[in-house]
């Protein structure tokens, strides 16, 4: 097991909303283009209050600092995010690889127009199956994806 890999506790919790933050609006944002969403509702303190909800099925990469995390629940992978200025350094890869050994997740949900984690996900051995649904309240869609 990665020893930079931990469950999520209550004192992640900022950060972890910090990292969705950033990631939502750094690349979704220029996608949906949803001011009052992403300026206004996607706020650290109430994903603190929700992620708290969520602690059994966060985990974090942390060598000193959380820099990543990625939500397992069963084997469906619902989330997984790195700071931006961060990424490309294998700590994306390396909470994949956690989930898929530890959890034996094999599936998950991802933007269609999302062509970054797409291409990131097919480097793991994940491939498209085909079903896709809207993206609830857009116009967007989002493709399974399966190991």
């Amino acid at each position: 097991m990665e020893t930079n890999i931990r469950k999520a506790d209550r004192k992640d919790l900022a950060r972890i909303a910090e990292i969705l933050v950033f990631n939502y609006r750094l690349y979704f944002y220029p996608i949906f283009k949803a001011d009052e969403y992403y300026f206004d509702e996607l706020q650290v303190p109430s994903l603190m209050e929700k992620f708290e909800t969520e602690l059994d099925s966060l985990y974090v990469y942390d060598d000193g600092v959380v820099k990543g995390f990625i939500k397992v629940e069963g084997t469906y992978i619902a989330r997984l995010f790195v700071e931006p200025v961060l990424q490309n350094g294998s700590i994306g890869s390396r909470l994949l690889e956690y989930a898929m050994k530890e959890h034996h997740a094999d599936h998950l949900w991802a933007l269609e127009k999302n062509i970054k984690a797409i291409r990131f996900y097919e480097r793991h051995g994940f491939v498209a199956t085909g079903e896709k649904k809207p993206e609830e309240g857009t116009s967007e869609y989002l493709i399974m994806m399966r190991r």
